[in-house]
């Protein structure tokens, strides 16, 4: 078996962090001059909240109402450079299809002349994969709450004859009502993508999560492999781990399909752990099943005894018109459809107000490890001026194999050896919260999480 070449997403999934103000970046000691604020139609652009190849997502306020939320950047030039023009428009349109309460909302869309703007659900409790990171296993009650969350989400995307094909843990969030949110249609299929054959034939996903007829180049049924992400994400919730893990791709394959050289499917290699109720791996096998023509339906599952303890469907309404006018739209070059891209400068904030505006926010004791807490960003403050900082970090990451690349008050560390999951890439910032006072963010932004914080 010949190593398959995946359909990666064009950006990244949307991490959403704990709610967080704008902030002031600090300027040179030489020349200070405020950070402006940008202004798009009514929004007003704060803080980086996650980056891709292609994309930025960004924390944003609607100024009329108060609200907070996400906004997905991209830049024409790339766009079209790319060939992305009919990816992105499919996106745009899925995501305005699906209008669930377990799916995160796309308000509206807008372009200025150089940029696209995804207007998003601004979702403040973080990644499904952190809770599991941070906490791990859940409890079976915990994770079938989750999972009929799921289930309903994937069911309605279905009825509208939309296939996710990505869903794993780190494309749920959760808001902060616990309430669980899908994320992250770049690689989705609509139902008029199928061919002939009433199957879909581009081989895309997560490796781990991937059900084993999208790796047989055969064609396959939209709706029974996202079944199948569902029941890898149900046992990661209960376990802690994946059911098919190796870090070579190959290998992985293998205990994916257990096929023979035919590449006809026999049985899937995995053992649930002893802590599973039986109901829970009975249900877990069932959706498990390597072969599509058997494995579990939607239906059967919500009829499933497991799986009906304490569910609640979806209290929603579908009635609203869906209008994609602006999915062209924001490609053409009409005055018409196009937004302004403004530059203010923001009111100053000092590290008080900063702080009794977001309970995550702690300038204290930032870099004391806790057990068993691993994350993608880390903060720390200092007396410093910015200029300093941004040179003692330069100092601090060359000797550790970092290339360093600076711009303004803001550092993009690339290391330069292939870890366990590529080549580690850190993002670094330095904010003014006061004139004397400065807060410095490290963020992961490729690579392995436990290496970055080893470099750390």
């Amino acid at each position: 078996m010949t190593r398959k070449e995946w359909s990666l997403p064009p950006f990244i999934s949307i991490f959403f962090f704990k709610r967080k103000e704008k902030k002031r970046k600090m300027s040179s000691s030489s020349s200070r001059q405020s950070k402006t604020r940008t202004i798009v139609g009514k929004y007003e652009i704060g803080k980086t909240l996650g980056e891709g190849t292609f994309a930025k997502v960004k924390y944003a306020k609607n100024i009329q109402t108060g609200d907070s939320v996400a906004i997905k950047v991209l830049h024409k030039d790339q766009v079209l450079r790319h060939k992305m023009v009919e990816q992105i428009k499919r996106e745009i349109s899925t995501m305005k299809l699906i209008k669930h309460p377990n799916v995160v909302k796309l308000y509206e869309v807008l372009a200025s002349k150089t940029k696209i703007y995804i207007v998003l659900e601004f979702v403040d409790g973080g990644e499904l994969f952190d809770k599991i990171v941070n906490q791990g296993r859940l409890k079976e009650e915990d994770a079938r709450r989750y999972f009929q969350q799921l289930i309903n989400a994937v069911d309605y995307c279905h009825s509208r004859g939309v296939y996710h094909r990505d869903l794993k843990p780190e494309n749920l969030l959760l808001d902060s009502f616990g309430v669980l949110k899908v994320s992250d249609f770049g690689l989705s299929a609509l139902a008029h993508q199928l061919r002939e054959d009433g199957l879909l034939h581009t081989a895309c996903g997560t490796p781990n999560y991937v059900a084993p007829e999208v790796l047989n180049d055969k064609g396959y049924d939209g709706t029974t492999a996202d079944i199948w992400s569902c029941g890898v994400i149900l046992f990661v919730l209960m376990a802690g781990y994946l059911p098919f893990d190796d870090a070579n791709l190959v290998a992985l394959y293998s205990k994916i399909l257990k096929c023979n050289p035919k590449f006809q499917i026999n049985k899937a290699e995995f053992t649930c752990p002893s802590w599973f109720s039986p109901s829970a791996k009975k249900l877990i096998k069932r959706i498990l099943d390597p072969n599509p023509l058997s494995r579990i339906k939607i239906q059967e599952i919500l009829e499933n005894e497991w799986f009906k303890k304490g569910y609640k469907p979806a209290d929603f309404e579908d009635g609203e018109d869906i209008s994609l006018d602006d999915v062209d739209a924001v490609f053409k070059d009409s005055e018409e459809h196009l937004v302004m891209e403004k530059r203010q400068k923001p009111v100053s904030m000092n590290a008080f107000e900063l702080i009794s505006k977001s309970q995550v926010f702690n300038l204290g004791n930032l870099f004391e490890k806790q057990v068993g807490l691993v994350k993608r960003e880390t903060r720390f403050t200092s007396q410093r001026p910015a200029n300093e900082i941004m040179s003692e970090i330069e100092k601090a990451a060359k000797p550790l194999g970092f290339n360093v690349h600076k711009q303004n008050y803001k550092m993009k560390l690339q290391g330069d050896k292939t870890g366990r999951k590529g080549q580690l890439s850190v993002a670094t910032e330095v904010f003014e919260v006061a004139p004397s006072l400065h807060m410095v963010e490290l963020r992961k932004t490729k690579g392995d999480t436990l290496e970055f914080h080893k470099a750390c």
